[in-house]
């Protein structure tokens, strides 16, 4: 058990049937819609979030390291820690010098997420994960941004280096029982842990004007989550 102190973060078109919904059983993924937007890694991307009936809607919203959404987000509710006077996380910590007692607790060394905690995954089924790190900075930089509004729905635009596109809504995020920053700010988990924080994780944000993507906010607070597939018929 990990001891730190809180800190409070806040188109070659696959043309397939349908985004699809959630589901208690994973749905086959020729059942759902992928683009490829042409990114040098061959990568194809969903077109919807997990839970989202298009891709528009904002679809469900996690926790980072949990595969089902819940009613309220906080460390109360957190399947991998909680929060007295110090946090206390069970899983994906890295090594902590405890500066009190001058001794060193050992992390588990994970900092992607297992398959059994990914919300894509367990969802979807095991072609279909959370993006890592990397994968996020990769569709960042070989797509060209625009904030639009598609159906009523305001979000950025991606376009790809062979004129594909991803919608990416800004469904804002939920922290305790309210869902905040809809329709002006969007967040997406990524599968990797902060390197400067193991309470937070990495995440793709975004707001009308400011295209600052990368960002690292806390593990507790519920964001949707947008899939990439692992492999290519």
């Amino acid at each position: 058990m990990k001891k730190i102190l809180l800190l409070m973060a806040l188109t070659l078109p696959f043309v397939l049937i349908s985004c699809g919904d959630n589901k208690d059983e994973p749905e086959n993924l020729d059942t759902r819609k992928w683009v490829d937007l042409g990114l040098p890694s061959g990568m194809l991307w969903a077109t919807c979030n997990i839970g989202a009936d298009s891709p528009e809607d904002y679809g469900d919203y996690f926790a980072w390291g949990e595969t089902s959404p819940k009613e309220v987000y906080n460390w109360d509710a957190y399947k991998w820690g909680e929060a007295t006077e110090y946090i206390d996380i069970w899983k994906y910590i890295y090594d902590y010098y405890d500066y009190s007692s001058g001794t060193t607790t050992h992390g588990d060394g994970k900092t992607e997420l297992d398959s059994s905690d990914d919300a894509a995954t367990a969802n979807w089924g095991a072609e279909a994960r959370m993006p890592s790190l990397e994968e996020i900075q990769e569709l960042m930089d070989n797509c060209s941004w625009e904030w639009v509004q598609r159906n009523g729905v305001y979000g950025q635009l991606g376009t790809g280096p062979n004129g594909n596109t991803i919608f990416l809504p800004a469904a804002g995020y939920r922290s305790d029982e309210s869902l905040r920053g809809e329709g002006s700010n969007g967040y997406f988990w990524s599968r990797t842990l902060s390197p400067h924080d193991c309470a937070s994780a990495c995440n793709l944000n975004f707001d009308m004007c400011d295209l600052c993507w990368q960002g690292f906010h806390n593990r507790i607070n519920g964001f949707p989550v947008r899939a990439v597939r692992v492999t290519q018929n």
